[in-house]
């Protein structure tokens, strides 16, 4: 060993490694896939180099890790094309110094197209300090006379020192000095959980120091598969082959519905593999669930659950994305505002969606499946997503009037090829249960009239549709909602509607007198056949679902105030209309209200008093049967 000389760091290194073990890396482990990506990174160099010097060796290129408990030493090796003493005083003598970044302006623009480089190595080495209290590295450039190497040591405090050493194979040796317990890193089965976790799709083969049992021969065990799934061809993967690496990726037993894997070259470099799964996770709705894209750069495994690159509403895709442009030390903060994000992020939500939407054309029976599992989290989309709302809005599913089931089959251009030559809006009913929103009151003209109304009773249902206004130029419209337009709908003319208000004009009066200001209005209705009134909302106001969604979430809510709408031609509001009895005509109306109540909300405030009403009234009515009776004998 000769020419020793101690150096300073070129930046503050105590302060810039403190900040950098404790806010660039969440976890230990990530030191690992630092050095392994470094060696992969130089033998990249390497074959970019042997494309214009073809004496270069790049066969048999890898990275080695053994272990040496004895001494609590790990040591990361390559034989890429390692360093001269010059660049690793410039490499490894500034944080964040990029030897990668460099060497790519080196060769031009015209030799980096195809280039595989993942490295960004000053701050990837520097990991290296998170585990150990001293980092020695042996090296030896390609470059260099023969057997001469570099030896640079330091502990992070502010120096290092650098000195020549005979070396005689080319490549880079990590020798780390972990720091007290850190032993885990020197357990041979942990150390292969890493690098399966990080770095089983590097390009370059991971081999493992091992020994036989039965003569301690040192054997090199090869870890990873050294070839990235979703770098091949598509052509050249089996369908059984993306199953599989679906299931090693999710965890998931099952095979997935359907994927889709796309590269795209150009402005930006990137590729995708985004799989459905055929089931729900049982966490799907808790508030901590994961999303399921994976981040790479240059294959290189950054970090689980990157939500910053797909919605809420997508939560259930599966899969990866692996991006050329994205820096190596990218940290979820960062991803935030990274203007790569947003676009990586709006082209993967289109990729999606156009996904979803091959499965619902050609594959139904798959997509049944996917929505029953994924249907109420994609109604998240159209008020998270305004800018895809029309091609959510393809996607989703309903039960109708036109079906006798409460599976959800039925999109919305199927119900518009089904619409009524003068039909112009969709009508649908938001209730509790399948079977309240099939049998609601509020149906009864619309089943007349053979105008097909959507069923809505899932919970979300009423606040998708306070953004899903219209649908190919057709506004949606509650039959629940106070509407002009549903009383058109009607067999009345508008003659006789007028002549029936005014004959009935005391009437109705008689009737806000005695409800005051618990409606806000009472009118006449003729879209009721066999019931005798209902209430509706006014379409300003909230909604009755929506008004129970709030207040399940722990909201506050105001007070729902309803019209109270009734039915002319029912023999009961005819009865109740020419009651001169005072106590008879307010059991009536009551009776009347609280029904109305009852079939829009699914709940009354006090029931009990609706039950002692109707029996009062079966009592009156039975004893006026007997006199009846009594009189005809």
């Amino acid at each position: 060993m000769h020419e020793q000389e101690t150096l300073n760091f070129q930046s503050e290194v105590k302060q810039l490694l403190k900040l950098m073990i404790h806010s660039m890396y969440s976890n230990k482990e990530i030191f690992l896939r630092e050095l392994i990506s470094n060696a992969s990174d130089a033998a990249e160099k390497l074959r970019f180099k042997a494309l214009s010097n073809p004496d270069l060796n790049c066969s048999n290129l890898r990275v080695r890790i053994e272990i040496n408990k004895d001494k609590r030493v790990l040591i990361i090796s390559d034989n890429g094309i390692g360093m001269k003493r010059e660049e690793v005083v410039e490499n490894l003598g500034t944080i964040a110094k990029s030897g990668t970044k460099s060497f790519i302006a080196s060769l031009g623009s015209d030799n980096t197209k195809n280039n595989q480089l993942i490295g960004q190595f000053g701050v990837g080495f520097y990991s290296a300090f998170i585990v150990a209290d001293k980092v020695s590295v042996r090296t030896r450039s390609e470059e260099s006379p023969e057997n001469m190497g570099v030896l640079w040591e330091s502990s992070g405090e502010g120096d290092y020192t650098i000195s020549n050493i005979e070396k005689i194979d080319r490549g880079t040796e990590i020798i780390l000095h972990l720091r007290e317990k850190e032993d885990i890193f020197l357990d041979v089965w942990h150390l292969r959980g890493i690098i399966n976790k990080y770095s089983e799709h590097i390009s370059l083969p991971v081999e493992i120091q091992t020994s036989h049992e039965d003569d301690d021969a040192v054997v090199w065990e090869k870890i990873n598969k050294a070839q990235a799934l979703w770098t091949r061809n598509k052509s050249d993967i089996t369908e059984e082959e993306y199953k599989e690496f679906y299931k090693n990726l999710s965890h998931d037993n099952s095979d997935p519905l359907i994927w889709s894997h796309n590269r795209v070259e150009g402005k930006q470099e990137y590729t995708s593999l985004l799989y459905v799964p055929t089931q729900a996770p049982w966490d799907m709705w808790n508030r901590d669930h994961k999303h399921g894209l994976k981040l790479y750069v240059q294959r290189v495994f950054i970090m689980d659950d990157a939500e910053q690159f797909m919605p809420n509403y997508l939560r259930f895709i599966k899969g990866i994305i692996d991006s050329n442009d994205l820096p190596l030390n990218i940290s979820r903060e960062i991803l935030q505002s990274n203007h790569i994000t947003q676009t990586l992020r709006l082209a993967l939500i289109k990729r999606s969606l156009q996904m979803l939407g091959a499965m619902a054309k050609n594959h139904k029976e798959k997509y049944q499946t996917f929505w029953q599992q994924f249907g109420r989290v994609l109604k998240e989309g159209p008020a998270e997503d305004r800018s895809n709302a029309v091609n959510i809005s393809k996607l989703l599913r309903f039960s109708s009037t036109s079906y006798p089931s409460s599976v959800q089959t039925v999109s919305l251009d199927d119900y518009v090829t089904r619409m009524k030559k003068e039909q112009e809006k969709i009508y649908f009913i938001a209730a509790d249960s399948y079977l309240a929103a099939k049998n609601s009151p509020y149906l009864e003209m619309f089943h007349k009239k053979s105008i097909e109304v959507l069923l809505l009773f899932d919970r979300i249902d009423e606040w998708m549709m306070n953004h899903l206004t219209e649908f190919e130029g057709k506004k949606f419209q509650s039959v629940s909602t106070a509407d002009a337009e549903l009383n058109k709908l009607a067999d009345v003319t508008s003659e006789v509607q007028k002549q029936t208000e005014q004959s009935l004009e005391p009437f109705i009066t008689r009737v806000k007198n005695l409800l005051g200001d618990r409606v806000k209005g009472v009118s006449l209705t003729h879209r009721l056949f066999d019931t005798p009134a209902i209430v509706t909302t006014d379409v300003n106001d909230i909604s009755t679902q929506m008004a129970k969604l709030l207040s399940s979430t722990g909201q506050e809510t105001p007070t729902v105030k309803y019209l109270f709408e009734m039915n002319p031609e029912h023999e009961l509001v005819k009865r109740a209309a020419e009651t001169k009895n005072e106590a008879n005509f307010v059991e009536w109306i009551e009776l009347f209200l609280a029904q109305a109540l009852f079939a829009a909300t699914g709940t009354l405030e006090d029931p009990n008093q609706f039950i002692q009403r109707i029996n009062r009234m079966l009592l009156k009515s039975s004893e006026s049967i007997e006199n009846t009776i009594i009189v005809n004998k």
